[in-house]
């Protein structure tokens, strides 16, 4: 597997709440993480922060060679929750934590198959001959979008674009999204924060990655986003199997 992986606090931010974990496997596979967090002060950064561990350390003491993918699905549910129950936890337990919690997208890449699983509206895509959004954000314009009041023109100037209905460490369950994709040899999958995907159009996405070497392709993602205004972290993870 080729890995590119970058984040960046931006141009308007004062700190990065955003963090993203890599878990090499003895089978060659990859595990790797998105979080972007919020709350107040330092929260987002703790939850985010949290979360990507207690995800990989979870991942890494239960997975076994030969997990089918509805196994490998289960494993990462379970991650997630796991991670969900840990923040939730700190948050009830420190006032100053009160509140915090985090997105996550994060998908399990081997030769055989890809797993994706996501909480919030960080992303995942697959970025072939055209760009593919493999997740649906757990939103409020998504929500407008769907039920017809809203274009998703108007969604990326929306008011409330930034206010998500699912996120880890609010309530003590979370509803998981997870599905079951095929990575071609010349596909790449990008997981990424809403730092990326509302300040870099899918336009840029296919110029980047068609000019660039694949474990710059993360870095320059970033550049373009901050190029575009840089109004949020910035968390870009790029894999290929190769």
């Amino acid at each position: 597997m080729v890995v590119s992986a970058k984040t960046d606090i931006g141009v308007k931010r004062h700190s990065n709440q955003d963090e993203y974990a890599l878990l090499n496997l003895d089978d060659g596979s990859v595990l790797a993480v998105v979080c972007d967090g919020m709350g107040g002060a330092n929260a987002g950064n703790v939850a985010s922060h949290i979360a990507c561990q207690v995800i990989t350390s979870f991942f890494e003491r239960s997975f076994r060679r030969g997990l089918d993918p509805e196994g490998v699905m289960a494993l990462l549910q379970s991650a997630i929750l796991s991670a969900n129950i840990e923040v939730f936890n700190m948050a009830s337990k420190n006032e100053e934590l009160k509140g915090m919690g985090t997105t996550v997208v994060a998908a399990f890449v081997s030769e055989e198959f890809t797993v994706v699983s996501h909480v919030g509206d960080s992303r995942a895509y697959i970025i072939g001959d055209d760009v593919t959004q493999l997740t649906r954000d757990h939103s409020v314009v998504q929500s407008l979008i769907e039920s017809g009041k809203l274009t998703p023109e108007e969604a990326v100037v929306h008011p409330r674009r930034n206010v998500i209905t699912r996120a880890l460490g609010i309530e003590p369950d979370v509803l998981v999204d997870s599905n079951e994709y095929d990575l071609n040899e010349s596909d790449f999958l990008l997981l990424c924060s809403d730092g990326l995907s509302n300040f870099v159009s899918t336009d840029e996405m296919t110029q980047i990655f068609n000019k660039t070497k694949t474990e710059q392709i993360a870095d320059e993602l970033v550049k373009r986003a901050n190029k575009n205004g840089g109004g949020d972290n910035i968390t870009a993870v790029v894999v290929k199997k190769g």
